[in-house]
Parts: C-alpha cells; structure tokens; sequence
C-alpha cells in the first residue's frame, strides 16, 4: 500500500473513530482523493485489513443495518497515531518527485515525428489549462464544512502545478516548431559498420 493511501486512511480513521470503511471511501470521495493521490476506492478496504493486521488499526465492532452487509468499525491503535504522525511530517519536510510518465518519454521524443510531438504537446497544453481551471471550479463548489479548507489547499496546489508546467510546454513547442531537436523521421539512415 502506498505511503499517500496509508496517511489518507489512517487520518480519516483518526478524525472520525470509530468508523466505518465505508465512512473512510466516502469521505476521501469527498476530498476527490481518487484524483490527486490515486487512492482507488477499492484500496480503502484492503488498506484498513493491512492496517488491522499491522496494528495500526484495531476493530471496534461489527454491525448490521437492515439487508445491508456487515460494517466493521475501526479505530487508531497507539502506533497507528504514531504512524500517523510519522507519515504527516515526512510528507512535508521531505520533497519528492512526483512520478510522471512525461518524464522517461522526454528521454524518448526523438523517437517520434515532429509533427506528432507537437500535437501530443498541444494536446498536452490543453488538458493542463482544462485541469487548472477544472480545479479552480471545484474550489468554489466546495460546500462541505468539514473538509472544505483541506480539499480547497488540495486542488489550489494541483492547479498551480498545472498552469506552472504551461510555460514550459509551451516553450518547447514554440522550439519544436523552430526546427530544435532531431527526429525519428529527420535522421540520416545509419550507415553499415565495417567488421
């Protein structure tokens, strides 16, 4: 389980025990955890099992409501508040590179067309003003009480991060389209080695 999925439940755990998995789901649906921390909804349960058998977390009770299956609560165990702690202060004074696949693929660009690297960017520009301006709208949709604050820092930072990337794609299009780089379609045929 991931580090951002561990600290998630583990914090939401702590702020509404005892709670139910099904409680955790919604309320990080709430946060749109799913986009920002790639937190499936299907991970939230399986998280909590790895947690209960880590001991971070410890069942509490099991109900049932009607038809409906049963709901196991939970609750921070001492060392699931200390591990709460730890990944909380680690996240922030540690900067880490996100992950993204635009990285090992700029290694690879010569491989591909001009034309087509231009588009992919282009395209590329677009989604990231659409994601910006996406985040900027849910800000001001924001109506839960509880996790407005948190969530509205949340997607402020994820728009940020996209409209800071538009100047550089934006640059490399414009060097792109100036005849910078050498493609896969503008490269001489290699020549025979002599044995």
């Amino acid at each position: 389980m991931s580090s951002p999925t561990r600290l998630l439940v583990l914090g939401v755990v702590r702020i509404f025990q005892p709670v139910h998995g099904y409680d955790v789901r919604r309320e990080l649906r709430s946060w749109r955890a799913e986009s920002w921390a790639n937190v499936a909804p299907g991970s939230i349960y399986n998280a909590l099992k790895s947690m209960a058998r880590d001991g971070l977390v410890e069942v509490v009770g099991t109900d049932q409501v009607g038809g409906r299956p049963e709901r196991t609560s939970y609750r921070l165990t001492a060392e699931g508040e200390r591990e709460f702690g730890r990944l909380v202060r680690e996240a922030f004074w540690a900067v880490a590179p996100s992950v993204d696949p635009l990285m090992p693929a700029l290694s690879f660009i010569w491989t591909l067309r001009r034309e087509e690297a231009i588009a992919a960017l282009e395209h590329r520009i677009q989604a990231l003003r659409g994601e910006a301006e996406r985040a900027r709208l849910e800000i001001a949709r924001l109506d839960d009480p509880h996790s407005r604050d948190q969530v509205a820092l949340m997607l402020d930072l994820a728009a940020r991060r996209a409209a800071a990337e538009l100047p550089w794609a934006e640059e490399l299009v414009a060097k792109l389209r100036a005849g910078e780089y050498t493609f896969a379609d503008e490269r001489a045929p290699a020549e025979p080695t002599a044995r």
